[in-house]
C-alpha cells in the first residue's frame, strides 16, 4: 500500500470497527442536538435530511486561542482550504470541490463577506467570539439565495443565561504569538446577555518562501486581530423577546507582494481589515402555533492596502439585510414563510459603473414526519435589481428503516450572483455575465444508536455558467470574466463521531472528483482524497486528543500540470483542570515538521505549539 493510500485506508478501517453500546441516556443526549442551519428552524438532528456538521465550543477550545476558523474547518468532512502564508493571510474554503465563492458565511443569521470579491475574509472571523459553528453541506440557495451552491457556515457568537459568569484565556506560542480574551455572561429576570473582547498577534513567518518568485522578501509578515461581540435579549412575556447581537473584528497583516519590476525590492505590504456585523430582532409567538421573527442587520467589510505605510487601496463592502420569518406549526410538520430583503453597496478606490444592488426575496418551506417518513421542501425567489428573477427549490424525503438506521434522498437547485469585480471592474468587467448554477442530488445513510453516527453520503452537483477570467484574445494582458465552463462535482463522504472502549473519536473520508467537465481536468487546488482523525479521552483532571488530518495531490493549474503534493498532519492538544473553573491548555501542531504546500510558492507553518491558562466556570 502506498504513501497515499494509506490515510484513507486508516479512516475505513475506523469506520469499520464495530459499535459498543453506551447508557440510553447517552443516546438520547445525542439525538437530540438541536441545529438551525438546514432548515432555518431548531430541528434535532436526528430529523435532519441535509449533510451538516456541527463544532462546539468544546472543540473551538482544543484548536487553541491562535488558530483560525479555516484551521477547524479543514478537519471537517467535505471540506478544503487554501492560505497565501501564515496567520491573518487570505485564505479559502472549498466545501466538497466548490469554488471559493460557492461558499455562504452567516454570523447569526446576517451575512457576511466581501460583495466586490465575491467571497468572505476568513482570517478576521475571531474563534474567540464563536460559541458554535454549523456547517450545511450541498445546495442551500432555496433556503438564504445567491452563493450557497457548495454549502454554507453558519457562525454563532456567545451568549449567556444563568447567573452572572466571567470567563478569561491567557496564551502564549510560537512566533511570538500571545493571546488574551475575558467577557462576562448570565441573564436573570428575562433579561439574557454576553459581552467577549479578545486580541491575538504576532510576528509570523515570510509569506512566500520562493526565492524565485518576484514577490519573494525574507521578512516576517506578522498579524494583529482585536475583536469584540456581544448579545442582549429581554423577554418581557411568554414568548415575546427583543435582542440585539453584534461582532466586530479590526486587525492588519502583513504580506509579500508586487516584485522588482513594479515596486522597490523588499517592500513592506500590509492589509488592514475591519468587520462587522449588528443586528436587532423582535421574536415573538401571534400564536400558540405561529411564531414570528423581524431582524434589522448591517454588515460590513472594509479593506484598506498599504505599501511602506503608503495607502494604496481601499475597498468596502456594506450590506444591510431585513428579514420577516414566520413559522407555523401545522397538524403535520412546520411551515416556514419568509420575506428579505438584501441591499448591498460597494465604496473605495475604484470607480464602478453600479456601486450598489438590492434583493428582494420570497421564501416558502415545509418539514415534518410521519411515523418512518420524514419530508423537507423549499421554494425561493430571488428578484436582484441587477440580473432579474431566479427561482430555487430543495425537495428531500427520508426513511427510518430502523430506530437506528435511517436514509435519505433529496434535490435542490443553487445559483452565484456575479460579483462587483465580475461586472464592473474598471476596464475589465462584463455586465453581460449570468448567474453561476447548480444542480445537486444527494443520497445518505446514517446509522445512529448508543451516543455514536456513522453515515455515508453520496452526491454530485452539477454547475454551470462558472466564471473564469481569461485574456481578452489570444496574448492580450486584459484579463475579462466570461460565462465558459461547466463543472461536475461528485463524490463519496465517509464519516463517524461517538465513544469506543472509553475513547471519543471522530473520523471522516473524502473521496471526490470535482471536475472542470469542458477541459476534463480536476479542479485547482482541490484534491481527489482528503481525510482526517482525532482520537481523545479523560483521565480525572487531563484531557487529551491526538488529530491527524491528510490529503492528497492537488493542481495548481487547471490544464492539471503542476501538482502541489499530498500531505499529512499530526496535532497533540492537552488540558489539565487545576480547579473546577480553572484549566492550563497546550496544543503542537504539525508534530513532525512537515514541509506541505496549500499554494504555489506560499510557506506553511512547521513544527509549532502553544500554550496558556483558561477560567471557564462549569
Amino acid at each position: 500500500m502506498s504513501f497515499k493510500q494509506k490515510p484513507l485506508a486508516a479512516a475505513l478501517c475506523l469506520l469499520a470497527l464495530p459499535l459498543s453500546p453506551v447508557s440510553a441516556q447517552e443516546d438520547e443526549r445525542t439525538t437530540e442536538a438541536i441545529v438551525v442551519t438546514a432548515t432555518r428552524q431548531p430541528t434535532r438532528s436526528n430529523d435532519l435530511l441535509s449533510d451538516v456538521s456541527v463544532i462546539e465550543r468544546k472543540e473551538i477550545e482544543a484548536a487553541g486561542p491562535n488558530a483560525s476558523i479555516t484551521d477547524l474547518l479543514a478537519r471537517q468532512p467535505g471540506l478544503e482550504i487554501k492560505a497565501d502564508g501564515g496567520p491573518g493571510a487570505n485564505s479559502a474554503v472549498y466545501i466538497r470541490g466548490s469554488n471559493v465563492g460557492h461558499t455562504l458565511v452567516l454570523v447569526d443569521g446576517l451575512r457576511v463577506g466581501s460583495a466586490t470579491l465575491g467571497a468572505s475574509n476568513w482570517s478576521y472571523l475571531p474563534l474567540q467570539q464563536v460559541e458554535r459553528i454549523e456547517i450545511l453541506r450541498g445546495a442551500a440557495s432555496s433556503l438564504y439565495g445567491s452563493d450557497a451552491i457548495g454549502g454554507v457556515v453558519q457562525i454563532f457568537t456567545r451568549k449567556g443565561a444563568g447567573p452572572l459568569r466571567f470567563n478569561g484565556e491567557l496564551g502564549y506560542g510560537s512566533h511570538r504569538t500571545s493571546s488574551v480574551s475575558a467577557g462576562l455572561s448570565g441573564g436573570q429576570q428575562g433579561w439574557s446577555y454576553s459581552l467577549q473582547v479578545g486580541s491575538t498577534q504576532g510576528r509570523g513567518f515570510s509569506a512566500i518562501d520562493n526565492r524565485d518568485n518576484g514577490a519573494y522578501n525574507p521578512d516576517r509578515d506578522g498579524h494583529r486581530n482585536t475583536s469584540a461581540s456581544g448579545r442582549l435579549a429581554y423577554a418581557y412575556a411568554q414568548g415575546q423577546e427583543l435582542g440585539l447581537t453584534f461582532l466586530h473584528a479590526r486587525g492588519w497583516n502583513e504580506y509579500d507582494s508586487g516584485g522588482p519590476w513594479s515596486t522597490p525590492p523588499g517592500a513592506d505590504y500590509r492589509q488592514d481589515q475591519r468587520l462587522s456585523a449588528f443586528s436587532l430582532y423582535s421574536r415573538n409567538q401571534l400564536h400558540e402555533r405561529w411564531t414570528s421573527t423581524l431582524r434589522l442587520g448591517q454588515s460590513s467589510d472594509d479593506a484598506r492596502q498599504f505599501m511602506d505605510d503608503e495607502r494604496t487601496g481601499k475597498i468596502r463592502t456594506d450590506q444591510t439585510q431585513y428579514q420577516w420569518q414566520n413559522d407555523i406549526r401545522l397538524p403535520l410538520g412546520t411551515a416556514l414563510l419568509a420575506l428579505e430583503r438584501l441591499e448591498e453597496k460597494v465604496s473605495g478606490d475604484q470607480a464602478y459603473d453600479r456601486d450598489r444592488r438590492h434583493i428582494n426575496s420570497f421564501l416558502l418551506g415545509w418539514n415534518g414526519y410521519l411515523e418512518q417518513h420524514r419530508l423537507q421542501f423549499n421554494l425561493r425567489r430571488d428578484d436582484n435589481s441587477q440580473f432579474g428573477d431566479k427561482n430555487t427549490g430543495f425537495a428531500a424525503y427520508g426513511y427510518q428503516f430502523t430506530p437506528a438506521l435511517r436514509g435519505s434522498v433529496s434535490y435542490g437547485t443553487s445559483f452565484k450572483a456575479p460579483s462587483f469585480n465580475d461586472l464592473y471592474w474598471p476596464g475589465s468587467g462584463n455586465p453581460d455575465l449570468k448567474p453561476e448554477t447548480g444542480k445537486n442530488k444527494e443520497l445518505a445513510l446514517h446509522y445512529e444508536q448508543g451516543g455514536q453516527h456513522l453515515s455515508a453520503t453520496l452526491y454530485r452537483n452539477d454547475v454551470k455558467n462558472l466564471i473564469a477570467w481569461a485574456p481578452e484574445f489570444p496574448g492580450s494582458w486584459n484579463w475579462i470574466p466570461q460565462n465558459v465552463n461547466s463543472a461536475r462535482l461528485q463524490g463519496l463522504t465517509l464519516a463517524y463521531e461517538g465513544q469506543l472502549q472509553g475513547f471519543d473519536l471522530k473520523a471522516s473520508a473524502d473521496f471526490q472528483d470535482p471536475r472542470d467537465t469542458d477541459l476534463d481536468k480536476v479542479l485547482r487546488y482541490r484534491s481527489r482524497r482528503h481525510a482526517s482523525l482525532a482520537v481523545g479521552r479523560s483521565h480525572g483532571p487531563l484531557d487529551w486528543t491526538v488529530e491527524w488530518q491528510a490529503s492528497g495531490k492537488r493542481f495548481q493549474d487547471v490544464n492539471n500540470t503542476q501538482s502541489l503534493g499530498g500531505y499529512a498532519l499530526v496535532n497533540l492538544q492537552a488540558s489539565y483542570r487545576l480547579a473546577r473553573d480553572w484549566a492550563l491548555f497546550a496544543r503542537a501542531n504539525n508534530i513532525f515538521d512537515r514541509d506541505y504546500v496549500l499554494n504555489q510558492d506560499y510557506a506553511t507553518d512547521g513544527a509549532n505549539f502553544f500554550f496558556g491558562v483558561r477560567y471557564a466556570p462549569r
